[in-house]
């Protein structure tokens, strides 16, 4: 399983990037079968002084890609809100396969 993790208009702290990586090593316990997974963190509005911390996760599988976005106040409740998103698209599909 590949896995990049790309920040736009900042730079990602350690405690943030162990927390994605934790969680996304966790994909594996869902699907056997991950071949490539992007993390995107990104700050919108940087313009502005509201940034809303957006991340956005795509996962590819054989056959198939998944893709979830989710934007917040705070980069750790993004990612987790998109990652539990993800998780229960993976599951879907996994249902729908086995049928």
């Amino acid at each position: 399983m590949n896995i990049q993790i790309q920040t736009v208009h900042f730079d990602a702290d350690a405690k943030l990037l162990d927390h994605v990586n934790k969680r996304i090593d966790k994909l594996k316990t869902f699907n056997d079968h991950i071949l490539d997974v992007e993390v995107y963190l990104k700050l919108d509005n940087v313009v502005h002084q509201v940034k809303d911390k957006i991340a956005e996760i795509k996962v590819l599988i054989p056959k198939h890609t998944f893709f979830v976005k989710h934007e917040s106040k705070v980069f750790e409740e993004s990612f987790d809100a998109a990652f539990d998103a993800l998780v229960s698209q993976i599951k879907k599909r996994k249902e729908k396969a086995s049928v």
